[in-house]
Parts: C-alpha cells; structure tokens; sequence
C-alpha cells in the first residue's frame, strides 16, 4: 500500500502530466512490474489512467475522491484525519451516524461519488450526478459534539463558502440558514444532524457542493449553478482540493467555538449575507412569520422584526424561507 500511495501522489502532483514507468518508480526503487500492480491497485481504487507509447502514464481528471489524498499532510487537529470513500452511498450523514460507535469519540469524514437518497433539510432530496460534486459528511469528534446547533449549522456554512473561494477563487454568498450561493443561485447546502448513540450526542454536519453540474431546475426549490459555470476553466477545479479547504476551515470554526469566539463567526458570517434588511416569509414550526430580516445570529438563529412590531428569534433546525 505505501508504494501505491506514493506512486498516487506522483501521478496526482503532476496535474495530468505523464511519467514513463522508470520515473514514476524514481526514488522507490521498484522495478515496472511492481509498478504495474501499484497502477492495477489504484484502478481498483477508481483511478483512470492514459497511456501513451511514448510518453507512459497519466492520471486522468478529474480524480476520484480518495481518502489518502484527501488525508495527506492536511493541517487539522481533528476534522480529516480519518476518511473513508464511496463509490455509492444511500447518505453519507447516515454512513457518518452508524460510524460513530466504531469511531471512538475521533472525527470521521465519509465521502461518496454519489447518493442514492441524499438529502438536505426538512426532508428535502439532495440531487446529484456521479462523480460531479463533493458529497461529504463530517461525524465531529467528542470534543465538539455538545457545540449548539445554532452556531454550527453557521459555522458549517461559512466554512463551505470560504473553503471554495480558498481552492477556486469563487467568492460565494451565504443565505440563512444553510444555502451557499452565488447571486440568486444555489452553489452548496448544509444539513447539521445531531443524534443521539448510546447515550452521547453525536454530530453530523453534511454537505454538498455542485461542481461540474447542477440540478435540473425542475429538482429543485430555487435555481442552482455549479463552480464549472462560474470559473474561467473548469479543468484547474479538483474535488479533492475543495473538499480538503472547506474541512480545514471546519476545523478553524469548530475550534473557534469551542473558545468561545461566536462573535468572529457573526461578523464572517453576515459580511456573506445580503438578507440583512430584507422583508422575508419565514415558516417556522407550524407557524408562519412576516417581517424584516435584522440579523442572523449564532446563539439566537434568525431575527426577525416582524410586521406587527414584534422582534422573533427562529432557529434553523425548524424553519424555512417561504419567500
């Protein structure tokens, strides 16, 4: 397995360039027959390859989500260190929730290339083709699970956005309280679930990201775009890359909630949202609220002034925009 990683990481640092067999093997010293079987295990793994007579071989992209790249020397304390990949999943997040009895209090990154039933809040399906989008669910370690869940679903949130504009140079927007957007559109959602197994709060924060489609528009609730229709070349985008930005600034915001810093989490997350001052429709619970939108806060949720002069605080597990 350590030759093929490290015949991987080659092949992937190239950015689709070629290596002949003798210099792919380089400081390993394997011979071409090892190095055939490190190629044939990471087919297995999902890569595709090009071959040329006279140039060799090539990892083709963009690359299947792989749990050593998304692993390797990324800077976290927690949130990373352990991934595992899917070709297929019915959910992630559920993947992530059964996981957590074998995981032991440690945090857990599940992936997959495609979701049979994905979904997003209040039982909405989450749309997505094969091999097109970042699909991931993060199972936070024990540390983090008592977190609000206020903070996190804006947490989780901010850290999608900024994880995107670090690896693509896409600046999204955010609206309350889970959409990451570009202009009106719909680039990535969050779904933060808590349950509880065997008696500990576990936490699930989920999320999906377009990248080199979208969803049919009769899928969906709202139009949506994908970050291949909003950057100059879509063949510089890696799902790979953006996955391992957004769970490094998942770590950051986790750990800065953890110290209490839920006031730099307000400020990044409204320098994001243009809903500050709209009038809104909110459906919240079984009832439905009319107002002006005053702020979006980490302890408090929504706050909302409504037209009736009275000022209302709606959480994001329960509620929704109407209009």
């Amino acid at each position: 397995m350590a030759l093929t990683n490290q015949i991987l990481e080659r092949l992937y640092d190239r950015r689709g360039g070629f290596f002949v067999l003798d210099e792919l093997a380089g400081p390993t010293g394997a011979d071409r027959g090892r190095v055939e079987e490190a190629l044939a295990d990471l087919a297995r793994r999902g890569h595709r390859f090009e071959r040329s007579p006279a140039h060799g071989v090539r990892l083709m992209r963009p690359t299947v989500m792989d749990a050593h790249l998304i692993e390797r020397s990324l800077p976290v304390e927690h949130i990373g260190k352990h991934v595992i990949c899917f070709d297929e999943a019915d959910s992630t997040n559920d993947i992530a929730f059964a996981s957590a009895r074998q995981a032991g209090g440690q945090a857990l990154v599940v992936t997959a290339e495609y979701q049979r039933a994905g979904r997003g809040r209040l039982g909405r399906t989450w749309f997505s083709q094969p091999g097109t989008a970042v699909l991931a669910s993060v199972l936070l370690h024990r540390q983090a699970g008592e977190l609000p869940h206020e903070a996190l679903t804006l947490a989780a949130g901010l850290a999608v956005a900024e994880g995107i504009e670090e690896s693509t140079g896409v600046s999204p927007g955010l609206d309350w309280p889970n959409d990451v957007v570009i202009g009106a559109a719909k680039l990535a959602g969050v779904l933060v679930e808590v349950h509880t197994v065997d008696d500990n709060r576990q936490v699930v924060i989920g999320f999906g990201i377009n990248v080199f489609t979208a969803p049919a528009a009769e899928k969906t609730v709202r139009p949506a775009t994908c970050l291949a229709g909003e950057v100059g070349d879509a063949t510089s985008l890696e799902r790979i890359e953006i996955l391992r930005a957004v769970l490094e600034k998942i770590q950051r915001w986790v750990a800065a909630l953890q110290v209490g810093r839920t006031d730099e989490l307000h400020h990044c997350w409204c320098s994001r949202c243009s809903m500050i001052n709209r009038r809104l429709c909110v459906q919240s619970g079984d009832h439905r609220f009319t107002g002006r939108v005053v702020d979006v806060s980490p302890s408090e949720g929504l706050v909302l002034l409504g037209d009736d002069g009275q000022r209302m605080s709606l959480p994001a597990a329960t509620s929704t925009i109407v209009k």
